[in-house]
């Protein structure tokens, strides 16, 4: 949420913020509706003054006896009562229009963002690994013999529809070791704090985390008002909301594995093969809560810990500062990591690291106590996939398929796998050496 000050302190700014978005200058508008807001409010108050001031004169007059001026002083403070409550009527349906203006404006973006209309204006900032060298032709993970009899997007069609995926076998164990794996290595070297929070949220965390109203079809509803998160950052980042939090407290560090939901509306015919985009998947979310002066170190110490579970893996990446036009609604500046994918022969998008500055802050009235004393100020959010479950999958399976058609895992893995070390033809895991099966 944008603050309406700074919008008629500085409208050209916000204009210019808004051009570098591609979209078209709203600052007058934003200040004639809040200048006709301003003025309603105004006459209001002006009106109940009057009312307040008849209404101890009707007194005096009933006091004194005088009948005619009672009866005058008493239709006066009638008809400014029904004036003071259309004003405030007025104003009130007012505020809430210039409200939903400014909850459907993007955030501005960071002045070192690129400039950029799509993905052709990403920056490339960092590439990390080498991309393998297969002496056969790369395979999408759907098609790796190893994998193809655990992953089941029939069964899952018969049962949920398009754009599901059920996993058996080694798939499914494979799977579950990445987020554990995930969730430790954030525990435990990045130092953030696990939550095992909610999936299901109130139409206030949707909103105060900047999905509503603008991306209410991208998500799930249910019939009694309910809201299947899109991420785990609307539950973890709305654990603040209407709180004020001492500086000593910050930064608030948090990680959640949790399902995922989106409807994917608008993404029709993309990646409709394999599990790349699905209605349902997991994730592992980081979300920082911190002072305003320490986000921008914050978001580059959240990009380093999701690169850190690739470089872990041994997944080479690239990552991308994205420019004002790919970047997302609520972000003030995005880093994505692409993971190499062989059987796409590309780079692929599995994480998002964010930035929103006070965006969110405002939206859901966070703020924090200053240290040196003062008025309270609002709190920075950021938050980040560190990764996404489904498409790290992916990736672990590409980039490790051999010949055979099985897949050698990574090393950091093994203990989660029974010191399993990769995939056999049949699904299940095994040695490098042995024919044991799990």
């Amino acid at each position: 949420m944008h603050d309406i000050r700074a919008i008629r302190d500085t409208p050209d700014a916000f204009d210019a913020a808004l051009k570098r978005r591609g979209d078209a200058p709203l600052s007058a508008s934003i200040l004639a509706l809040d200048s006709e807001r301003r003025t309603m409010i105004q006459s209001a108050e002006e009106a109940q003054a009057l009312q307040n001031a008849a209404s101890k004169e009707v007194g005096a007059a009933k006091a004194a006896g005088n009948d005619a001026e009672f009866e005058r002083l008493r239709a006066l403070v009638a008809e400014k009562k029904a004036e003071v409550a259309a004003m405030q009527g007025r104003a009130r349906d007012l505020d809430a229009q210039l409200t939903d203006m400014l909850s459907r404006i993007p955030n501005s973006p960071a002045d070192d963002v690129p400039e950029g209309k799509d993905e052709s204006g990403n920056r490339e900032v960092k590439r990390w690994g080498d991309v393998p060298r297969f002496d056969f032709t790369a395979r999408e993970h759907f098609d790796i013999e190893a994998v193809a009899a655990s992953m089941d997007f029939e069964t899952a069609a018969k049962t949920s529809g398009a754009r599901f995926v059920m996993l058996r076998r080694g798939v499914a164990r494979i799977h579950r070791a990445l987020a554990q794996f995930m969730l430790d290595t954030h525990v435990d070297h990045n130092g953030l704090t696990e939550v095992n929070c909610p999936v299901l949220v109130r139409d206030e965390a949707m909103y105060g985390t900047d999905k509503l109203p603008k991306f209410g079809d991208d998500s799930y509803r249910t019939e009694d008002g309910m809201w299947l998160v899109p991420t785990s950052e609307v539950p973890l980042t709305y654990t603040v909301a209407n709180e004020t939090l001492d500086a000593a407290d910050l930064p608030r560090r948090m990680t959640a594995h949790t399902l995922c939901f989106r409807s994917e509306a608008g993404s029709a015919g993309r990646d409709t093969s394999g599990m790349l985009r699905q209605h349902q998947f997991e994730k592992v979310e980081m979300v920082s809560i911190t002072l305003p002066e320490e986000s921008d170190a914050e978001q580059q110490r959240m990009l380093a810990c999701a690169e850190g579970i690739l470089e872990a893996l041994g997944v080479p990446y690239r990552t991308m500062l994205l420019c004002t036009g790919d970047m997302g609604f609520g972000a003030r500046r995005t880093y994505d990591i692409e993971a190499w994918l062989p059987g796409q022969n590309t780079y692929r998008e599995i994480s998002s690291v964010s930035t929103t500055g006070d965006f969110q802050a405002r939206r859901m009235n966070a703020r924090f106590r200053p240290a040196e004393g003062g008025k309270p100020q609002f709190v920075h959010t950021l938050n980040g996939s560190g990764l996404a479950v489904g498409r790290c999958l992916i990736a672990v399976l590409e980039n490790g398929q051999q010949a055979d058609g099985s897949v050698v895992l990574p090393a950091v893995l093994s203990p989660y796998l029974g010191g399993k070390t990769r995939l056999a033809l049949d699904g299940t895991l095994a040695g490098m050496l042995d024919g044991i099966r799990v």
